[in-house]
Protein backbone atom coordinates (compact mmCIF):
# COMPACT_ATOMS: atom_id res chain seq x y z
CA UNK A 1 0.00 0.00 0.00
CA UNK A 2 1.19 3.46 -0.60
CA UNK A 3 1.68 5.66 2.20
CA UNK A 4 2.41 9.39 2.83
CA UNK A 5 6.19 8.66 3.76
CA UNK A 6 6.71 6.21 1.00
CA UNK A 7 5.41 9.00 -1.54
CA UNK A 8 7.97 11.82 0.52
CA UNK A 9 10.68 9.54 0.78
CA UNK A 10 11.16 9.43 -3.45
CA UNK A 11 9.20 13.10 -3.96
CA UNK A 12 11.58 14.67 -2.05
CA UNK A 13 13.97 14.21 -5.28
CA UNK A 14 11.65 15.61 -7.55
CA UNK A 15 11.18 19.08 -5.43
CA UNK A 16 14.74 19.31 -5.22
CA UNK A 17 16.76 17.59 -7.78
CA UNK A 18 19.78 18.93 -6.61
CA UNK A 19 19.37 15.83 -3.96
CA UNK A 20 20.08 13.43 -6.48
CA UNK A 21 24.00 14.37 -7.02
CA UNK A 22 24.89 14.34 -3.37
CA UNK A 23 23.22 10.99 -2.65
CA UNK A 24 24.89 9.50 -5.74
CA UNK A 25 28.35 11.17 -3.93
CA UNK A 26 27.52 9.61 -0.51
CA UNK A 27 27.11 6.34 -2.23
CA UNK A 28 30.66 6.71 -4.26
CA UNK A 29 28.85 7.06 -7.80
CA UNK A 30 30.53 10.64 -8.58
CA UNK A 31 28.94 12.77 -11.15
CA UNK A 32 30.51 15.04 -13.34
CA UNK A 33 30.37 18.70 -12.41
CA UNK A 34 27.63 20.76 -13.94
CA UNK A 35 25.76 17.43 -14.89
CA UNK A 36 21.98 18.46 -15.51
CA UNK A 37 19.57 16.39 -13.62
CA UNK A 38 16.15 16.64 -15.35
CA UNK A 39 12.46 14.71 -14.31
CA UNK A 40 11.22 12.44 -16.84
CA UNK A 41 8.48 10.53 -17.27
CA UNK A 42 8.07 7.17 -14.23
CA UNK A 43 5.14 5.75 -16.55
CA UNK A 44 6.91 2.06 -18.20
CA UNK A 45 3.60 0.99 -19.07
CA UNK A 46 3.61 -1.15 -22.54
CA UNK A 47 0.52 -3.24 -22.71
CA UNK A 48 -2.51 -0.95 -21.33
CA UNK A 49 -4.02 -3.23 -18.94
CA UNK A 50 -0.70 -3.87 -17.11
CA UNK A 51 0.26 -0.82 -15.67
CA UNK A 52 3.91 -0.32 -14.17
CA UNK A 53 5.41 2.79 -12.88
CA UNK A 54 8.23 3.48 -11.09
CA UNK A 55 8.51 6.33 -8.34
CA UNK A 56 10.56 8.78 -10.27
CA UNK A 57 12.93 8.88 -12.60
CA UNK A 58 15.78 11.21 -13.63
CA UNK A 59 17.55 12.18 -16.78
CA UNK A 60 21.00 13.19 -15.45
CA UNK A 61 23.09 14.74 -18.46
CA UNK A 62 26.89 15.17 -18.01
CA UNK A 63 28.25 18.38 -19.74
CA UNK A 64 30.70 16.26 -21.88
CA UNK A 65 27.79 13.73 -22.51
CA UNK A 66 27.32 10.72 -22.08
CA UNK A 67 23.51 10.78 -20.16
CA UNK A 68 22.28 8.51 -18.29
CA UNK A 69 18.84 7.59 -16.56
CA UNK A 70 18.25 7.43 -12.45
CA UNK A 71 14.80 5.52 -11.31
CA UNK A 72 14.47 5.72 -7.56
CA UNK A 73 12.29 3.12 -5.93
CA UNK A 74 10.91 3.91 -2.26
CA UNK A 75 10.89 0.57 -0.59
CA UNK A 76 9.04 -0.34 2.80
CA UNK A 77 9.63 -3.97 2.88
CA UNK A 78 11.62 -6.95 1.55
CA UNK A 79 9.16 -8.39 -1.61
CA UNK A 80 10.65 -11.06 -3.30
CA UNK A 81 8.56 -10.20 -6.17
CA UNK A 82 10.05 -6.73 -6.87
CA UNK A 83 13.42 -7.36 -8.20
CA UNK A 84 11.73 -8.91 -11.11
CA UNK A 85 9.83 -5.07 -11.66
CA UNK A 86 13.37 -3.44 -11.01
CA UNK A 87 14.75 -5.26 -13.88
CA UNK A 88 11.98 -5.03 -15.87
CA UNK A 89 12.19 -0.99 -14.99
CA UNK A 90 15.89 -0.59 -16.08
CA UNK A 91 15.25 -2.62 -19.30
CA UNK A 92 12.66 -0.62 -20.44
CA UNK A 93 14.41 2.75 -19.54
CA UNK A 94 17.36 1.57 -21.53
CA UNK A 95 15.50 0.44 -24.73
CA UNK A 96 12.97 3.87 -24.77
CA UNK A 97 16.09 6.41 -24.32
CA UNK A 98 18.91 4.46 -25.45
CA UNK A 99 21.10 5.44 -22.71
CA UNK A 100 22.35 3.23 -19.24
CA UNK A 101 20.08 3.19 -16.47
CA UNK A 102 20.29 2.74 -12.68
CA UNK A 103 18.56 1.82 -10.13
CA UNK A 104 18.52 3.66 -6.63
CA UNK A 105 16.57 2.00 -3.62
CA UNK A 106 15.35 4.06 -0.82
CA UNK A 107 14.18 2.57 2.49
CA UNK A 108 13.85 3.72 5.83
CA UNK A 109 14.07 0.13 7.38
CA UNK A 110 17.37 -1.70 7.89
CA UNK A 111 16.51 -5.18 7.31
CA UNK A 112 14.71 -4.00 3.87
CA UNK A 113 18.28 -1.72 3.08
CA UNK A 114 20.43 -4.92 3.57
CA UNK A 115 18.08 -7.18 1.58
CA UNK A 116 17.84 -4.58 -1.71
CA UNK A 117 21.56 -4.74 -1.71
CA UNK A 118 22.45 -8.17 -2.84
CA UNK A 119 22.64 -8.80 -6.34
CA UNK A 120 19.43 -10.51 -7.44
CA UNK A 121 19.91 -12.59 -10.51
CA UNK A 122 17.05 -13.66 -12.30
CA UNK A 123 17.95 -16.51 -14.71
CA UNK A 124 16.96 -19.84 -14.84
CA UNK A 125 18.79 -21.98 -11.81
CA UNK A 126 21.41 -23.21 -14.92
CA UNK A 127 22.74 -19.86 -15.58
CA UNK A 128 21.08 -17.18 -12.92
CA UNK A 129 23.52 -14.59 -14.39
CA UNK A 130 21.72 -14.36 -17.37
CA UNK A 131 19.39 -11.29 -16.28
CA UNK A 132 20.87 -9.96 -12.97
CA UNK A 133 19.67 -6.49 -11.17
CA UNK A 134 22.14 -4.69 -8.74
CA UNK A 135 20.82 -1.56 -6.91
CA UNK A 136 22.03 1.24 -5.49
CA UNK A 137 20.55 1.30 -1.99
CA UNK A 138 20.17 3.69 0.88
CA UNK A 139 19.09 3.80 3.96
CA UNK A 140 19.74 3.93 8.16
CA UNK A 141 22.62 2.26 7.70
CA UNK A 142 24.48 4.23 5.40
CA UNK A 143 23.16 8.05 5.48
CA UNK A 144 24.74 9.71 7.83
CA UNK A 145 22.78 11.18 10.99
CA UNK A 146 22.75 15.27 10.75
CA UNK A 147 22.39 16.62 14.48
CA UNK A 148 24.71 19.82 13.74
CA UNK A 149 22.21 22.57 12.90
CA UNK A 150 25.43 24.22 10.99
CA UNK A 151 25.93 20.91 8.36
CA UNK A 152 22.01 20.70 8.04
CA UNK A 153 22.06 24.72 6.77
CA UNK A 154 24.78 23.97 4.23
CA UNK A 155 22.09 21.07 2.74
CA UNK A 156 18.65 21.68 3.62
CA UNK A 157 17.31 18.86 1.07
CA UNK A 158 19.74 16.05 2.48
CA UNK A 159 19.13 17.20 6.14
CA UNK A 160 15.29 16.47 5.72
CA UNK A 161 15.90 13.52 3.44
CA UNK A 162 18.52 11.63 6.80
CA UNK A 163 15.09 12.84 8.56
CA UNK A 164 13.16 11.11 6.87
CA UNK A 165 15.60 8.35 6.73
CA UNK A 166 16.53 7.67 10.54
CA UNK A 167 12.64 8.54 11.73
CA UNK A 168 12.76 5.17 14.03
CA UNK A 169 16.18 6.24 15.25
CA UNK A 170 16.81 6.49 19.16
CA UNK A 171 18.54 10.00 18.43
CA UNK A 172 16.18 11.13 16.01
CA UNK A 173 15.05 14.33 17.90
CA UNK A 174 18.36 15.36 17.41
CA UNK A 175 18.38 15.42 13.96
CA UNK A 176 15.18 16.98 13.92
CA UNK A 177 16.17 19.59 16.13
CA UNK A 178 19.22 20.32 13.64
CA UNK A 179 16.84 20.82 10.70
CA UNK A 180 14.00 22.94 12.85
CA UNK A 181 16.91 25.32 13.77
CA UNK A 182 18.61 25.33 10.55
CA UNK A 183 15.07 26.24 8.54
CA UNK A 184 14.61 29.11 11.61
CA UNK A 185 17.87 30.50 10.70
CA UNK A 186 17.60 30.24 6.90
CA UNK A 187 19.01 33.42 5.16
CA UNK A 188 16.65 36.16 2.78
CA UNK A 189 19.17 34.54 -0.32
CA UNK A 190 18.66 31.15 0.68
CA UNK A 191 14.37 32.19 0.78
CA UNK A 192 14.80 33.36 -2.50
CA UNK A 193 16.50 30.12 -3.89
CA UNK A 194 14.23 27.32 -1.86
CA UNK A 195 11.23 29.81 -2.29
CA UNK A 196 8.78 26.59 -3.42
CA UNK A 197 10.79 24.20 -1.41
CA UNK A 198 10.36 25.77 1.53
CA UNK A 199 6.89 27.06 1.35
CA UNK A 200 5.61 23.36 1.81
CA UNK A 201 8.84 22.19 3.66
CA UNK A 202 7.78 21.07 7.72
CA UNK A 203 4.62 19.24 5.33
CA UNK A 204 7.10 17.34 3.42
CA UNK A 205 8.73 16.11 6.20
CA UNK A 206 5.86 15.41 7.96
CA UNK A 207 4.76 13.08 5.32
CA UNK A 208 8.01 11.56 5.45
CA UNK A 209 8.25 10.85 8.99
CA UNK A 210 5.07 8.93 8.39
CA UNK A 211 3.45 6.93 11.89
CA UNK A 212 6.73 7.25 13.76
CA UNK A 213 6.98 8.93 17.19
CA UNK A 214 9.40 11.50 15.40
CA UNK A 215 6.12 12.67 13.65
CA UNK A 216 4.73 14.31 16.52
CA UNK A 217 8.18 15.65 17.41
CA UNK A 218 8.46 17.55 14.02
CA UNK A 219 4.78 19.22 14.61
CA UNK A 220 5.63 20.35 18.12
CA UNK A 221 8.84 21.66 16.74
CA UNK A 222 7.28 23.69 14.03
CA UNK A 223 4.91 24.82 16.21
CA UNK A 224 7.36 25.85 18.48
CA UNK A 225 10.17 27.34 16.54
CA UNK A 226 8.31 28.02 13.66
CA UNK A 227 5.42 29.34 12.70
CA UNK A 228 3.91 30.74 16.24
CA UNK A 229 4.79 34.24 15.62
CA UNK A 230 7.01 34.58 11.86
CA UNK A 231 9.88 35.86 14.03
CA UNK A 232 12.15 34.23 11.86
CA UNK A 233 12.60 34.67 8.72
CA UNK A 234 11.24 30.84 7.45
CA UNK A 235 8.36 32.13 9.38
CA UNK A 236 7.67 34.84 7.53
CA UNK A 237 8.17 33.81 4.46
CA UNK A 238 5.64 31.07 5.60
CA UNK A 239 3.09 33.32 7.47
CA UNK A 240 2.95 35.44 4.25
CA UNK A 241 2.44 32.71 1.62
CA UNK A 242 4.64 35.01 -0.70
CA UNK A 243 1.94 37.80 -0.79
CA UNK A 244 4.68 40.52 -0.83
CA UNK A 245 3.09 43.82 -0.38
CA UNK A 246 -0.32 42.86 0.94
CA UNK A 247 -1.90 43.57 3.95
CA UNK A 248 -3.85 40.54 4.67
CA UNK A 249 -3.01 39.29 7.97
CA UNK A 250 -0.72 36.30 9.36
CA UNK A 251 -3.75 33.14 8.83
CA UNK A 252 -4.62 34.65 5.23
CA UNK A 253 -1.00 34.77 4.29
CA UNK A 254 0.00 31.14 5.45
CA UNK A 255 -3.65 30.04 3.82
CA UNK A 256 -2.32 31.53 0.60
CA UNK A 257 1.23 30.04 0.91
CA UNK A 258 -0.33 27.16 1.55
CA UNK A 259 -2.68 26.99 -1.48
CA UNK A 260 0.48 27.36 -3.68
CA UNK A 261 2.08 24.67 -2.12
CA UNK A 262 -0.66 22.21 -2.30
CA UNK A 263 -1.09 23.37 -6.32
CA UNK A 264 2.25 22.70 -6.65
CA UNK A 265 2.47 19.04 -5.46
CA UNK A 266 -0.32 18.43 -7.29
CA UNK A 267 1.01 19.92 -11.11
CA UNK A 268 4.75 17.91 -9.47
CA UNK A 269 2.43 14.42 -9.21
CA UNK A 270 1.10 14.99 -12.61
CA UNK A 271 -2.38 14.89 -11.52
CA UNK A 272 -4.86 17.10 -13.97
CA UNK A 273 -6.37 20.65 -11.68
CA UNK A 274 -9.39 21.53 -13.14
CA UNK A 275 -10.63 25.31 -13.04
CA UNK A 276 -12.97 23.89 -10.12
CA UNK A 277 -10.18 22.50 -7.74
CA UNK A 278 -7.84 25.87 -8.17
CA UNK A 279 -10.43 27.78 -7.29
CA UNK A 280 -11.72 25.39 -3.93
CA UNK A 281 -8.01 25.56 -3.17
CA UNK A 282 -7.21 29.26 -3.95
CA UNK A 283 -10.32 30.55 -2.25
CA UNK A 284 -10.04 28.52 0.79
CA UNK A 285 -8.60 30.81 3.65
CA UNK A 286 -7.83 28.02 6.82
CA UNK A 287 -4.33 27.09 7.29
CA UNK A 288 -5.37 23.71 8.85
CA UNK A 289 -7.86 22.71 6.00
CA UNK A 290 -5.23 23.56 3.11
CA UNK A 291 -2.79 21.35 5.25
CA UNK A 292 -5.13 18.31 6.00
CA UNK A 293 -5.88 18.75 1.96
CA UNK A 294 -2.11 18.99 1.44
CA UNK A 295 -1.68 15.79 3.17
CA UNK A 296 -4.55 13.73 1.19
CA UNK A 297 -2.70 15.10 -2.30
CA UNK A 298 0.41 12.99 -1.19
CA UNK A 299 -1.36 9.84 -2.11
CA UNK A 300 -4.44 11.24 -3.96
CA UNK A 301 -5.61 9.38 -7.29
CA UNK A 302 -7.07 12.55 -8.54
CA UNK A 303 -6.75 16.27 -7.80
CA UNK A 304 -10.46 15.56 -6.60
CA UNK A 305 -9.90 13.87 -4.14
CA UNK A 306 -7.82 16.16 -1.69
CA UNK A 307 -11.15 17.37 -0.71
CA UNK A 308 -12.64 13.78 0.54
CA UNK A 309 -12.15 14.08 4.33
CA UNK A 310 -12.33 10.29 4.35
CA UNK A 311 -9.35 10.08 2.03
CA UNK A 312 -6.19 8.36 3.74
CA UNK A 313 -3.34 6.65 1.74
CA UNK A 314 -5.10 6.97 -1.43
CA UNK A 315 -8.24 5.13 0.09
CA UNK A 316 -11.64 5.66 0.65
CA UNK A 317 -12.30 4.75 4.71
CA UNK A 318 -15.79 3.65 6.06
CA UNK A 319 -18.50 2.44 3.54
Amino acid sequence: MVTSNHEATHRIFQMHPDLVESVLRLLGTELPAATAVEEVSPDVTEIRPLERRVDSVFRLDPPNGGHMLLAVESQGRRDPVKPTSWAYYLAYLRAKYECPALLLVVTQDRSTESWAANRFELGPSSWPEALAVHPLVIGPANMPMITSQDEAATDLAMAAFAAMIHRCAPNASDILDALAGALGEIDEDTVAEYKDFVTDYSQLVEAGLGDSPSCKTWRELMIRSIFPDGSTLVGETLAQGRAEGREEGRAEGRAEGRAEALLLLLEQRGLAVSDEVRERVTGCTDPDLLTQWFGNAITAPVAEAIFDDRTVDGKEQGG
